[in-house]
C-alpha cells in the first residue's frame, strides 16, 4: 500500500468530519490508500460520528488522552502505507495536495518528510516551515527579523527546509521507524521540530511543497480559555528541544533573547488602541522561566484522572 491518511482528533467532531470529507474529495486516483483516525478520548461524539459515515476507516479509540507526538507515533506504527500523511482534525486538504506530497516524497529516496503550504480559514498563507531553533534564529527574533530569516515557507517552488508543521505532513514510514518515531516527551509543540532534526541527523531531508495546500483552522488557537496553557506548553517544549539538541547551558543563555521580542510587542501594545499586551507579557515571562506553570499536558492528566 502506498498512502495512509493518519488523522488525530481531540474533541473536534465537526472539524474531523470536514477533514475526512476533504480526504475523500481530493484522494489521488489510482493510488491504494487507507484512512486511520485516532480519537484522543473525545467527549463530543467524534468516534460515533466516524462510525456513522459507514466508510472503511480504521478507528483507534483511546480511553486516556495522550500528547500529539504519541498520537502521531501510534498512527505511524499502525499504518500500512509506505507514505503516511499526518493530519490534524482541523486540516482540510485542497485539490491536488495529497498527490503533490506523495510526489515530493517519492522524488528522492532520501526525502523523509514533506509539508504542505498551510492556509488560514480565510485562505491566506501562514508560516509553516522554519529553520531549526538555535542562536541564529534567537538573534533574528530579537532583531524582529524572524519572518525574513527563520520562516522558510515562502516562494512557489518545492525546496528543502529544516522542519515543517505536522498539521499536514507526509512522512516516509521507513524513515520514521529508523529514528524511533516522534518523541512523546514533547506533548505538543516542538514535537515535529525534534522529529525533523533527528531525521536530518540521520541523513534524511525535509521538503516544503507549496503546490500542496491545506486549510488549517487551528482550533486550539481559537480556544481562548486554554491560551495560558498553550503558552506554557509552547515555551516548555521549545526549551526541551534546545536542551536536547543544544545543551542545558545554551538553552538557559538563549532565554533572554527569546523573551526580548515578546517584551517589545507587549510594550508596543500599550500604545496601540485595542491591543492587549497581556498575552505578550505572558509569552515573555514563560520564555524566561519555561518550567513554570501548567500546560496542556497537565490538562490531559487532569482529564485522565477524571478532574474535568
Amino acid at each position: 500500500m502506498l498512502l495512509s491518511y493518519c488523522v488525530v482528533n481531540t474533541d473536534g467532531r465537526e472539524d474531523l468530519l470536514a477533514c475526512l470529507e476533504a480526504i475523500e474529495a481530493t484522494a489521488p486516483p489510482g493510488i491504494e490508500r487507507e484512512v486511520l483516525v485516532l480519537d484522543n478520548a473525545s467527549t463530543d461524539g467524534s468516534a460515533d460520528a466516524v462510525r456513522e459515515l459507514g466508510r472503511e476507516i480504521r478507528l483507534i479509540e483511546l480511553s486516556r488522552r495522550e500528547g500529539k507526538a504519541a498520537n502521531d507515533s501510534r498512527l505511524l506504527r499502525e499504518s500500512r502505507g509506505e507514505i503516511c500523511l499526518l493530519l490534524n482534525e482541523d486540516s482540510e486538504l485542497q485539490p491536488g495536495a495529497a498527490a503533490a506530497l506523495v510526489d515530493a516524497v517519492q522524488s528522492d529516496p532520501r526525502v523523509a518528510a514533506a509539508g504542505a503550504r498551510l492556509l488560514s480559514s480565510e485562505g491566506d498563507p501562514v508560516p509553516c516551515a522554519w529553520r531549526f531553533p538555535g542562536l541564529a534564529t534567537a538573534l533574528a527574533g530579537a532583531a524582529l527579523m524572524h519572518r525574513r530569516f527563520t520562516v522558510q515557507s515562502g516562494g512557489e517552488r518545492t525546496r528543502r527546509v529544516d522542519w515543517v508543521q505536522s498539521s499536514a505532513m507526509a512522512v516516509r514510514r521507513q524513515a520514521a521507524e529508523q529514528v524511533g518515531y516522534l518523541d512523546p516527551e514533547f506533548f505538543i509543540y516542538s514535537d515535529e521540530t525534534d522529529f525533523c532534526r533527528r531525521l536530518a541527523n540521520a541523513g534524511w531531508s525535509t521538503l516544503f511543497v507549496p503546490a500542496a495546500r491545506a486549510v488549517h483552522r487551528d482550533q486550539m488557537a481559537s480556544d481562548a480559555a486554554g491560551a495560558e496553557r498553550r503558552i506554557v506548553e509552547f515555551h516548555r517544549n521549545r526549551d526541551r528541544y534546545l536542551r536536547k539538541h543544544k545543551g542545558g547551558a545554551a538553552a538557559v543563555m538563549l532565554r533572554p533573547l527569546l523573551a526580548f521580542p515578546y517584551l517589545l510587542r507587549a510594550l508596543a501594545a500599550l500604545f496601540v488602541p485595542g491591543r492587549d499586551p497581556r498575552r505578550m507579557w505572558a509569552h515573555a515571562r514563560q520564555a524566561i522561566r519555561p518550567g513554570r506553570g501548567e500546560g496542556i499536558r497537565e490538562a490531559a492528566e487532569s482529564f485522565n484522572r477524571g478532574g474535568d
